[in-house]
């Protein structure tokens, strides 16, 4: 079953998670639901070894967008 990248992000940005993983296969999927999150430019990812993509939530850019 697909993963829910908007209430993945949505939880990031409410403090529920502190970190979710995205694979390079299902990265397409991610930049679908990314692309129209609202505060998109705040969920920061990460590459590790394998194409593998760690996002957290950047609480701290600016406060004017919230």
């Amino acid at each position: 079953m697909a993963k829910d990248f908007t209430a993945l992000m949505t939880q990031l940005k409410e403090k529920q998670l502190s970190t979710f993983e995205v694979t390079p296969e299902e990265f397409p999927d991610f930049q679908k639901a990314f692309m129209a999150f609202d505060t998109r430019k705040r969920v920061i990812g990460q590459a590790e070894k394998g194409g593998k993509l760690i996002y957290h939530y950047d609480y701290e850019a600016g406060n004017s967008d919230q």
